[in-house]
């Protein structure tokens, strides 16, 4: 379980993005008391969902 300060430096991001994530229900989170975790699965999840992978450049045939 990591806390929103972990999970922002793994991002390499600011603490602001992995809270509006948890804002908008768009990352896995669990509470406990006041206090908000994030299963290291989650962001695994996260970045996986997000991955763009690149495109295949086909080459056209010269007549």
């Amino acid at each position: 379980m990591l806390t929103v300060d972990q999970v922002a430096e793994l991002l390499g991001t600011t603490v602001r993005f992995p809270r509006r994530l948890i804002v908008e229900r768009r990352i896995t989170f669990v509470k406990v008391g006041r206090h908000v975790r994030i299963p290291e699965s989650a962001v695994a999840d996260f970045i996986a969902a997000n991955t763009v992978k690149p495109a295949v450049r086909r080459l056209r045939a010269v007549i």
